[in-house]
């Protein structure tokens, strides 16, 4: 699996020559950035996790420039922005509406389908009332995003991170075994 991920993995010295990448310099050449390791990746993939729930547009972008920063692995970051794809989008956004709203203790959006069908017949007053209805979802949205980012972006990095160490334990125990072997 890794293999197949070190493959797919761009060149770094190619993006480094890159006439659009040329400003980031030398925080581009770090090879914690590009080697597959257990913490770089995984802290990758956390970040990208983060912001692909947290934030709907240009999400890769903060992510990358994230992992500069934590020098994180770069292609693990800006893939594992895609938790939020055309496929998972809205069941995310949906069960973030609803965590929101019962942290917030209001309603959710099924009590309002009759208010709003209603609202979609009348004109221009309506429209208004629409507008605002829509306004109020974007508070218990915002709320259950930055929780869903916060809980599972840690919650995936300790996972993962433990899962490799597990495996990584299973080979040597592997490894002894077979050189006890006669």
């Amino acid at each position: 699996m890794f293999e197949r991920f070190r493959r797919l993995m761009p060149d770094p010295q190619v993006l480094r020559t890159h006439p659009t990448l040329r400003w980031l310099g030398p925080r581009l050449h770090h090879p914690r950035l590009w080697h597959v390791s257990r913490r770089g990746v995984v802290l990758g993939i956390a970040v990208g996790v983060f912001f692909g729930l947290l934030i709907p547009v240009a999400q890769i972008l903060f992510a990358v420039l994230a992992a500069l920063v934590l020098r994180a692995n770069l292609p693990a970051a800006a893939a594992s922005t895609l938790v939020t794809n055309p496929f998972t989008f809205a069941p995310v956004y949906y069960g973030a509406y609803h965590l929101g709203a019962w942290m917030l203790g209001e309603r959710p959006v099924q009590d309002l389908e009759a208010e709003f069908a209603d609202l979609a017949v009348e004109t221009a007053s309506g429209l208004a009332l629409w507008l605002d209805r829509l306004e109020s979802v974007g508070a218990p949205l915002a709320l259950g995003l930055l929780t869903l980012a916060v809980v599972l972006s840690p919650l995936i990095y300790f996972v993962i991170h433990g899962i490799w160490r597990l495996r990584i334990v299973r080979a040597w125990q592997r490894r002894k075994l077979r050189r006890a072997q006669p």
